[in-house]
Protein backbone atom coordinates (compact mmCIF):
# COMPACT_ATOMS: atom_id res chain seq x y z
CA UNK A 1 0.00 0.00 0.00
CA UNK A 2 1.69 3.52 -0.79
CA UNK A 3 2.01 5.71 1.48
CA UNK A 4 2.32 9.71 1.02
CA UNK A 5 4.32 11.71 3.71
CA UNK A 6 4.69 15.55 3.56
CA UNK A 7 6.79 17.91 4.85
CA UNK A 8 5.54 20.79 6.25
CA UNK A 9 8.25 23.12 6.98
CA UNK A 10 10.32 22.12 3.66
CA UNK A 11 11.19 24.70 1.07
CA UNK A 12 8.87 22.59 -1.87
CA UNK A 13 5.41 23.21 -1.39
CA UNK A 14 2.92 20.78 0.08
CA UNK A 15 0.93 20.38 -3.19
CA UNK A 16 3.97 19.72 -5.79
CA UNK A 17 5.41 17.21 -3.01
CA UNK A 18 2.00 15.67 -3.42
CA UNK A 19 2.34 15.74 -6.95
CA UNK A 20 5.43 14.28 -7.07
CA UNK A 21 5.15 11.08 -4.99
CA UNK A 22 1.65 10.63 -6.85
CA UNK A 23 3.39 10.89 -10.41
CA UNK A 24 6.15 8.52 -8.86
CA UNK A 25 4.20 5.54 -7.75
CA UNK A 26 1.86 6.05 -11.53
CA UNK A 27 5.26 5.57 -13.35
CA UNK A 28 6.66 2.82 -11.20
CA UNK A 29 3.56 0.96 -11.13
CA UNK A 30 2.65 1.22 -7.60
CA UNK A 31 -0.26 2.41 -9.24
CA UNK A 32 -0.79 0.70 -12.26
CA UNK A 33 -2.93 1.59 -15.23
CA UNK A 34 -6.68 1.54 -14.51
CA UNK A 35 -5.96 1.77 -10.55
CA UNK A 36 -8.12 4.15 -8.66
CA UNK A 37 -6.49 6.46 -6.27
CA UNK A 38 -7.82 7.30 -3.16
CA UNK A 39 -10.31 9.85 -1.83
CA UNK A 40 -9.27 13.37 -1.04
CA UNK A 41 -10.76 12.16 2.12
CA UNK A 42 -8.70 9.50 2.51
CA UNK A 43 -5.84 11.45 1.65
CA UNK A 44 -6.87 13.96 3.79
CA UNK A 45 -6.65 12.20 6.45
CA UNK A 46 -3.39 10.37 5.87
CA UNK A 47 -1.39 13.75 4.74
CA UNK A 48 -2.91 16.12 7.17
CA UNK A 49 -3.52 18.24 3.91
CA UNK A 50 -7.06 20.39 3.06
CA UNK A 51 -9.15 18.21 0.48
CA UNK A 52 -9.47 21.29 -1.56
CA UNK A 53 -5.20 20.91 -1.93
CA UNK A 54 -5.98 17.64 -3.00
CA UNK A 55 -8.67 18.13 -5.24
CA UNK A 56 -5.87 20.87 -7.32
CA UNK A 57 -2.73 17.95 -7.12
CA UNK A 58 -5.60 15.69 -8.95
CA UNK A 59 -6.55 17.88 -11.31
CA UNK A 60 -2.55 18.51 -12.31
CA UNK A 61 -2.38 15.28 -12.56
CA UNK A 62 -5.61 15.36 -15.35
CA UNK A 63 -4.01 17.83 -16.83
CA UNK A 64 -0.92 15.90 -17.09
CA UNK A 65 -2.50 13.24 -18.64
CA UNK A 66 -1.88 10.76 -16.10
CA UNK A 67 -5.16 9.54 -14.41
CA UNK A 68 -8.92 10.93 -15.49
CA UNK A 69 -11.36 11.05 -13.48
CA UNK A 70 -14.83 8.95 -14.03
CA UNK A 71 -17.88 10.77 -12.60
CA UNK A 72 -19.48 9.15 -9.69
CA UNK A 73 -16.82 6.74 -9.28
CA UNK A 74 -13.20 8.42 -8.68
CA UNK A 75 -9.91 9.20 -10.22
CA UNK A 76 -8.06 6.77 -12.02
CA UNK A 77 -4.34 5.83 -13.55
CA UNK A 78 -4.76 6.50 -17.08
CA UNK A 79 -4.49 3.11 -19.18
CA UNK A 80 -1.72 2.86 -20.99
CA UNK A 81 -1.39 2.71 -24.87
CA UNK A 82 -4.90 5.31 -25.40
CA UNK A 83 -3.15 8.96 -25.74
CA UNK A 84 -5.66 11.53 -25.96
CA UNK A 85 -8.36 9.32 -25.30
CA UNK A 86 -7.56 7.20 -22.71
CA UNK A 87 -10.11 4.62 -21.63
CA UNK A 88 -11.33 4.26 -17.95
CA UNK A 89 -10.69 1.03 -15.99
CA UNK A 90 -14.17 -0.42 -16.47
CA UNK A 91 -15.92 -1.72 -12.98
CA UNK A 92 -15.71 -5.17 -14.45
CA UNK A 93 -11.69 -5.17 -13.68
CA UNK A 94 -12.38 -4.82 -9.94
CA UNK A 95 -15.43 -7.53 -10.05
CA UNK A 96 -13.43 -9.93 -12.09
CA UNK A 97 -9.86 -9.63 -10.15
CA UNK A 98 -8.54 -13.34 -11.00
CA UNK A 99 -9.56 -13.09 -14.10
CA UNK A 100 -7.53 -9.54 -14.67
CA UNK A 101 -4.79 -11.05 -13.22
CA UNK A 102 -4.81 -13.78 -15.69
CA UNK A 103 -5.05 -11.22 -18.68
CA UNK A 104 -1.72 -9.21 -17.02
CA UNK A 105 0.23 -12.47 -16.79
CA UNK A 106 -0.48 -13.32 -20.49
CA UNK A 107 0.15 -10.10 -21.47
CA UNK A 108 3.72 -10.04 -19.52
CA UNK A 109 4.60 -13.56 -20.81
CA UNK A 110 4.22 -12.33 -24.48
CA UNK A 111 6.03 -9.34 -23.97
CA UNK A 112 8.49 -11.47 -22.17
CA UNK A 113 8.88 -13.85 -25.56
CA UNK A 114 9.47 -10.77 -27.95
CA UNK A 115 5.87 -9.66 -28.25
CA UNK A 116 5.73 -5.77 -28.82
CA UNK A 117 2.62 -4.27 -27.07
CA UNK A 118 0.98 -3.48 -30.57
CA UNK A 119 1.93 -6.95 -31.31
CA UNK A 120 0.08 -7.94 -28.40
CA UNK A 121 -2.61 -6.02 -28.53
CA UNK A 122 -3.26 -7.27 -32.47
CA UNK A 123 -3.32 -10.96 -30.94
CA UNK A 124 -5.85 -10.53 -27.95
CA UNK A 125 -7.69 -8.50 -30.32
CA UNK A 126 -7.29 -10.98 -32.79
CA UNK A 127 -8.87 -13.83 -31.15
CA UNK A 128 -11.46 -11.86 -29.39
CA UNK A 129 -12.78 -10.68 -32.79
CA UNK A 130 -12.44 -13.89 -34.13
CA UNK A 131 -14.34 -15.34 -31.48
CA UNK A 132 -17.28 -12.54 -31.42
CA UNK A 133 -17.75 -13.79 -35.33
CA UNK A 134 -18.28 -17.03 -34.31
CA UNK A 135 -20.41 -16.70 -32.32
CA UNK A 136 -22.54 -14.94 -33.87
CA UNK A 137 -23.44 -18.27 -35.85
CA UNK A 138 -23.93 -20.97 -33.34
CA UNK A 139 -24.38 -24.08 -35.31
CA UNK A 140 -25.54 -27.46 -33.68
CA UNK A 141 -24.46 -31.07 -35.39
CA UNK A 142 -25.57 -34.77 -35.04
CA UNK A 143 -25.53 -37.52 -37.49
CA UNK A 144 -28.37 -38.21 -39.61
CA UNK A 145 -29.66 -41.25 -38.60
CA UNK A 146 -30.01 -39.63 -34.60
CA UNK A 147 -30.84 -35.88 -35.72
CA UNK A 148 -33.66 -35.97 -33.29
CA UNK A 149 -30.82 -35.34 -30.50
CA UNK A 150 -29.64 -32.34 -32.68
CA UNK A 151 -33.11 -31.04 -32.06
CA UNK A 152 -32.74 -31.64 -28.50
CA UNK A 153 -29.43 -29.69 -28.39
CA UNK A 154 -30.22 -26.76 -30.56
CA UNK A 155 -33.96 -26.37 -29.01
CA UNK A 156 -32.59 -26.47 -24.89
CA UNK A 157 -29.83 -23.89 -26.57
CA UNK A 158 -32.36 -21.63 -27.91
CA UNK A 159 -34.54 -21.43 -25.03
CA UNK A 160 -31.52 -21.22 -21.72
CA UNK A 161 -29.12 -18.72 -23.65
CA UNK A 162 -31.56 -17.06 -26.27
CA UNK A 163 -30.08 -16.73 -29.65
CA UNK A 164 -30.85 -18.22 -33.07
CA UNK A 165 -29.09 -21.96 -33.52
CA UNK A 166 -28.94 -23.71 -36.87
CA UNK A 167 -29.27 -27.15 -37.10
CA UNK A 168 -26.84 -29.53 -39.16
CA UNK A 169 -26.40 -32.94 -40.11
CA UNK A 170 -22.78 -33.93 -39.34
CA UNK A 171 -22.94 -35.37 -42.96
CA UNK A 172 -23.61 -32.03 -44.72
CA UNK A 173 -21.64 -30.11 -41.94
CA UNK A 174 -17.93 -29.29 -43.67
CA UNK A 175 -20.54 -28.29 -47.33
CA UNK A 176 -22.06 -25.79 -44.76
CA UNK A 177 -19.05 -24.56 -42.99
CA UNK A 178 -17.68 -23.70 -46.65
CA UNK A 179 -20.46 -21.28 -47.13
CA UNK A 180 -19.82 -19.32 -44.01
CA UNK A 181 -16.82 -17.16 -42.87
CA UNK A 182 -16.97 -17.90 -39.05
CA UNK A 183 -18.60 -20.11 -36.78
CA UNK A 184 -19.07 -22.10 -33.38
CA UNK A 185 -19.77 -25.65 -33.86
CA UNK A 186 -21.79 -27.21 -30.98
CA UNK A 187 -22.38 -31.25 -30.67
CA UNK A 188 -22.28 -33.53 -28.32
CA UNK A 189 -19.46 -35.20 -26.85
CA UNK A 190 -20.77 -38.56 -28.29
CA UNK A 191 -19.44 -37.22 -31.68
CA UNK A 192 -16.79 -35.00 -31.10
CA UNK A 193 -14.46 -36.74 -32.83
CA UNK A 194 -16.21 -36.85 -36.36
CA UNK A 195 -17.00 -33.06 -35.77
CA UNK A 196 -13.30 -32.13 -35.30
CA UNK A 197 -12.32 -33.85 -38.41
CA UNK A 198 -14.54 -32.14 -40.06
CA UNK A 199 -14.48 -28.79 -38.18
CA UNK A 200 -10.50 -28.46 -38.00
CA UNK A 201 -9.57 -27.00 -41.33
CA UNK A 202 -12.03 -24.47 -41.23
CA UNK A 203 -12.46 -21.03 -39.53
CA UNK A 204 -14.98 -22.42 -36.94
CA UNK A 205 -14.04 -23.11 -33.20
CA UNK A 206 -16.35 -26.27 -32.02
CA UNK A 207 -17.54 -27.16 -28.38
CA UNK A 208 -18.56 -30.18 -27.05
CA UNK A 209 -21.44 -29.97 -24.50
CA UNK A 210 -21.67 -32.79 -21.74
CA UNK A 211 -25.17 -34.40 -21.05
CA UNK A 212 -27.09 -34.36 -18.14
CA UNK A 213 -26.34 -37.35 -15.60
CA UNK A 214 -30.20 -37.89 -15.10
CA UNK A 215 -29.07 -38.73 -11.34
CA UNK A 216 -32.31 -38.17 -9.93
CA UNK A 217 -33.97 -40.19 -12.67
CA UNK A 218 -31.58 -42.90 -12.12
CA UNK A 219 -32.30 -43.32 -8.92
CA UNK A 220 -36.06 -43.69 -9.16
CA UNK A 221 -35.76 -46.56 -11.40
CA UNK A 222 -33.21 -48.15 -8.88
CA UNK A 223 -36.46 -47.85 -6.62
CA UNK A 224 -39.01 -49.30 -8.70
CA UNK A 225 -40.25 -52.61 -7.93
CA UNK A 226 -39.77 -55.03 -9.75
CA UNK A 227 -41.75 -55.64 -12.70
CA UNK A 228 -42.20 -52.53 -13.07
CA UNK A 229 -43.63 -51.43 -16.91
CA UNK A 230 -41.91 -48.16 -17.70
CA UNK A 231 -42.08 -46.55 -21.17
CA UNK A 232 -39.38 -44.15 -23.03
CA UNK A 233 -40.39 -41.97 -25.50
CA UNK A 234 -37.96 -39.68 -27.60
CA UNK A 235 -37.63 -37.75 -31.00
CA UNK A 236 -33.83 -38.98 -30.77
CA UNK A 237 -33.24 -42.59 -31.30
CA UNK A 238 -29.99 -42.71 -29.99
CA UNK A 239 -30.95 -41.40 -26.14
CA UNK A 240 -33.67 -44.15 -26.22
CA UNK A 241 -31.07 -46.70 -27.58
CA UNK A 242 -28.58 -45.59 -24.72
CA UNK A 243 -31.77 -45.20 -21.95
CA UNK A 244 -32.81 -48.26 -22.47
CA UNK A 245 -29.28 -49.83 -22.08
CA UNK A 246 -28.73 -47.76 -18.89
CA UNK A 247 -32.09 -49.05 -17.37
CA UNK A 248 -30.95 -52.81 -18.18
CA UNK A 249 -27.61 -51.94 -16.09
CA UNK A 250 -29.12 -51.30 -13.59
CA UNK A 251 -31.98 -53.64 -13.37
CA UNK A 252 -31.54 -56.19 -16.06
CA UNK A 253 -34.54 -58.10 -16.62
CA UNK A 254 -36.36 -57.05 -13.48
CA UNK A 255 -38.34 -54.12 -15.26
CA UNK A 256 -40.35 -54.48 -18.59
CA UNK A 257 -39.00 -51.14 -20.73
CA UNK A 258 -40.81 -50.23 -23.81
CA UNK A 259 -39.75 -47.21 -26.21
CA UNK A 260 -41.39 -44.93 -29.02
CA UNK A 261 -40.39 -41.96 -30.64
CA UNK A 262 -43.73 -39.54 -30.45
CA UNK A 263 -43.97 -39.79 -34.33
CA UNK A 264 -44.96 -43.94 -34.27
CA UNK A 265 -48.51 -42.98 -33.27
CA UNK A 266 -49.17 -46.97 -33.34
CA UNK A 267 -46.09 -47.47 -30.52
CA UNK A 268 -47.28 -44.98 -28.63
CA UNK A 269 -50.70 -46.08 -27.72
CA UNK A 270 -48.95 -48.90 -27.03
CA UNK A 271 -47.15 -47.84 -24.82
CA UNK A 272 -49.18 -45.02 -23.05
CA UNK A 273 -51.85 -48.53 -22.45
CA UNK A 274 -49.20 -50.79 -21.08
CA UNK A 275 -46.69 -48.50 -18.77
CA UNK A 276 -46.88 -47.46 -15.37
CA UNK A 277 -44.12 -44.89 -15.69
CA UNK A 278 -43.16 -43.15 -18.99
CA UNK A 279 -39.96 -41.17 -19.21
CA UNK A 280 -39.50 -38.48 -21.77
CA UNK A 281 -37.54 -35.45 -23.11
CA UNK A 282 -39.08 -32.54 -23.22
CA UNK A 283 -40.02 -31.96 -27.15
CA UNK A 284 -41.35 -35.48 -26.25
CA UNK A 285 -43.55 -34.68 -23.69
CA UNK A 286 -46.56 -32.92 -25.28
CA UNK A 287 -47.09 -35.49 -27.85
CA UNK A 288 -46.88 -38.06 -24.60
CA UNK A 289 -49.64 -35.78 -22.75
CA UNK A 290 -51.97 -35.58 -25.72
CA UNK A 291 -52.08 -39.33 -26.50
CA UNK A 292 -52.65 -39.57 -22.36
CA UNK A 293 -55.66 -37.24 -22.51
CA UNK A 294 -57.00 -39.02 -26.00
CA UNK A 295 -56.69 -42.70 -25.01
CA UNK A 296 -58.13 -41.59 -21.12
CA UNK A 297 -61.68 -43.29 -21.49
CA UNK A 298 -59.66 -46.58 -22.17
CA UNK A 299 -56.98 -46.03 -19.21
CA UNK A 300 -57.69 -48.15 -15.88
CA UNK A 301 -54.82 -45.52 -14.81
CA UNK A 302 -53.09 -43.53 -16.51
CA UNK A 303 -49.17 -43.09 -16.60
CA UNK A 304 -47.28 -40.93 -14.64
CA UNK A 305 -45.03 -39.02 -16.77
CA UNK A 306 -42.16 -37.69 -15.80
CA UNK A 307 -40.37 -35.48 -18.46
CA UNK A 308 -36.15 -34.79 -18.53
CA UNK A 309 -35.92 -31.30 -18.70
CA UNK A 310 -32.29 -31.21 -19.81
CA UNK A 311 -30.07 -33.38 -22.09
CA UNK A 312 -26.96 -30.91 -22.03
CA UNK A 313 -25.58 -30.66 -18.02
CA UNK A 314 -26.07 -27.19 -16.75
CA UNK A 315 -22.16 -26.90 -16.14
CA UNK A 316 -21.71 -27.50 -20.15
CA UNK A 317 -24.46 -24.84 -20.64
CA UNK A 318 -22.77 -22.09 -18.02
CA UNK A 319 -19.48 -22.93 -20.40
CA UNK A 320 -21.23 -22.48 -23.66
CA UNK A 321 -22.60 -19.06 -22.63
CA UNK A 322 -19.41 -18.19 -21.25
CA UNK A 323 -17.51 -19.36 -24.58
CA UNK A 324 -19.92 -17.22 -26.94
CA UNK A 325 -19.23 -13.58 -24.82
CA UNK A 326 -23.31 -13.89 -23.46
CA UNK A 327 -22.20 -14.23 -19.83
Amino acid sequence: MVRFRIQSDGEISASSQLFNQIRFAIASRQYPPGHRLPSTRQLAMETGLHRNTISKVYRQLEDAGLVEAQAGSGIYVRALGHEGGAQLRSPIFDSHPEAYGVVKQSLDHLLESGCSLSEARELFLGEIDWRLRCGARVIVTAPQQDLGVGEIMASEIEQALQIPVQLVALEDLSESLDRMASATVVTSRYFIGDAEKIAAPKSVRIIPVDIYDYAEEIEFVRNLPEETRIGLVSISAGWLRASEVIVHSFRGDELMVMTAQPNDTYKLNALVKNARFIGCDRDSFPKVKAIIAAARNDLIRAPQVICCENYIGSQSMELLKRELGLG
